[in-house]
């Protein structure tokens, strides 16, 4: 429990937001669920 709160700090302290979920790829965020960015970043990734 007490590494999935340090990682949930951790990932609000980089991407500044409490959203859920969070998804970091290759150096962006996407907040929420937006398939399409996913796709975007995943395809240069």
């Amino acid at each position: 429990m007490a590494a999935d709160r340090a990682a949930a700090k951790e990932m609000i302290d980089k991407s500044k937001q409490m959203g859920v979920p969070v998804i970091f790829i290759d150096g962006d965020f996407v907040v929420g669920f937006n398939p399409q960015k996913l796709d975007e970043l995943l395809a240069r990734a």
